[in-house]
């Protein structure tokens, strides 16, 4: 861990606790820091606030004190799930204090430089991906951020020599002020989290945090295929990498039917890439490209995507059976992910969808749904999804009790070389507590396929 001195005997207040409020808490007092913590659970339900207390930190608990900020904090670092109209929060801003989330405070403690990824989507396999080729490489990366590791955790033991991994959230990137990656990506941005941010506009600017301290040391890999992210590159300082799945370009990295581009020149084959789908081509070519500028082994590289599944619940290949080939992409959770799955296919599906009936339509999916050959739908939008396949010419429907019933509804309906696929294009919490819930249930019910 670098030692950074600038929080030494500063007032900061840490807002939330959970995995990340933990983590900064502890090394913004190994810095020096008077650090109070304040979270909303009781102090005796609360074994990391007890833990804290214990190591000298002033734990408030079970409640938020409107008044706290009169203490005089000069910084607060807080959780990114707490929105700025918390009350604390926006009080903080008003009185010009510096808010930050511990993706902030992991840049000013790293020894290692930082890959970071951000996107509406494709973060997670994107990360992965990266970690995966830069590992078989050998190449010392570790993995932080969004996808379940602490940023600042894993910074504090990060050396020189290692590269550290980040998947970022909007809500991350919103609590920084001087982050800068050595190699920013951004996958792609379309509506998501207005609640949080309001408006697009708002969550775009979040999104652009992942760039817009870099300057010409440093390379920003972003989607040229799509106009908003176009426009939002043109502003950032880093050396810009366009990415395309839409053909060969001369800048860049791209690709078409058959070939991998770099700098215009043919670089891989495409025909070794085991992950199917033009958005998994995607964060192929992002991850390829951020390989590349690191100096990662193209064969180590290539080793990787021939074997590569995806992410767990994410379009991942469960198995094959009986000549039919099943995935799990239960972080399906609206319809623009599911058109993404059934766009990755060609084959005869039969897709397995449902879940929390949020009222939404599922209008969107009807020019994908050609090649789907049946459908089991579960869960509250059960009905109405079986009522949308029908109208789309569906054959075959039937309503599940659950995703495992709806497994064994979908074995018989379907036929060798078709593709049984679980993207619900619905949250899971009518029936299951999480989508990683969920298709771990789709999962083991396909593995007793016999």
């Amino acid at each position: 861990m670098r030692n950074y001195t600038d929080l030494q005997h500063k007032k900061v207040l840490v807002l939330g606790l959970a995995k990340s409020g933990v983590a900064a808490a502890e090394i913004l007092h190994e810095l020096g820091a008077f650090v109070t913590v304040n979270d909303s659970k009781p102090f005796d339900e609360s074994p990391d606030a007890q833990g804290l207390l214990q190591k000298g930190i002033t734990v408030i608990c079970g409640r938020h004190p409107e008044d706290l900020l009169d203490e005089g904090f000069e910084l607060v670092v807080k959780n990114p799930g707490i929105p700025y109209s918390n009350k604390i929060v926006a009080d903080a801003v008003s009185r010009e204090i510096p808010v930050w989330t511990e993706i902030e405070l992991a840049y000013l403690i790293s020894e290692a430089p930082f890959i970071g990824i951000t996107g509406s989507n494709g973060k997670t396999t994107t990360t992965t991906l990266i970690f995966d080729m830069l590992s078989n490489g050998g190449k010392k990366a570790l993995i932080a951020g969004n996808i379940g590791t602490v940023a600042c955790g894993v910074a504090r033991e990060a050396q020189k020599d290692n590269m550290i991994v980040t998947e970022l959230s909007s809500f991350q990137l919103m609590g920084t002020k001087t982050f800068k990656p050595k190699i920013a990506i951004l996958t792609n941005l379309y509506d998501a989290h207005l609640d949080y941010h309001g408006t697009f506009d708002n969550y775009a600017e979040a999104k652009f945090g992942v760039t817009r301290n870099q300057d010409e040391n440093d390379y920003f890999i972003y989607n040229a295929d799509q106009p908003i992210v176009v426009g939002y590159a043109a502003k950032s300082k880093g050396n810009k990498v366009p990415f395309s799945s839409k053909g060969r370009t001369t800048e860049g990295i791209s690709a078409d039917d058959t070939t991998i581009y770099w700098q215009g020149e043919p670089y891989m084959d495409r025909s070794i890439i085991a992950l199917p789908g033009k958005h998994n081509l995607e964060n192929i070519l992002a991850a390829v490209a951020a390989c590349i500028l690191v100096g990662c082994d193209k064969a180590k590289m290539e080793g990787i995507l021939a074997t590569f599944g995806g992410v767990r619940h994410r379009t991942q290949f469960v198995r094959e059976w009986n000549g039919r080939k099943i995935y799990n992409d239960s972080k399906a959770t609206n319809c623009l992910a599911t058109k993404s799955a059934l766009d990755a296919f060609q084959a005869p599906v039969i897709l397995l969808a449902g879940g929390l009936d949020r009222g939404h339509s599922f209008e969107e999916l009807r020019p994908c749904m050609g090649h789907v050959k049946g459908v089991v739908a579960f869960g509250e939008t059960g009905l109405r999804f079986v009522e949308f396949a029908k109208s789309c010419g569906v054959q075959q429907t039937i309503i599940a009790q659950n995703v495992e019933d709806a497994v064994h509804y979908a074995a018989p309906m379907s036929a060798e070389g078709d593709v049984i696929l679980l993207s619900p294009a619905c949250a899971s919490w009518d029936q299951y507590d999480s989508f990683e819930i969920r298709g771990d249930v789709f999962i083991e019910a396909v593995m007793k396929l016999s």
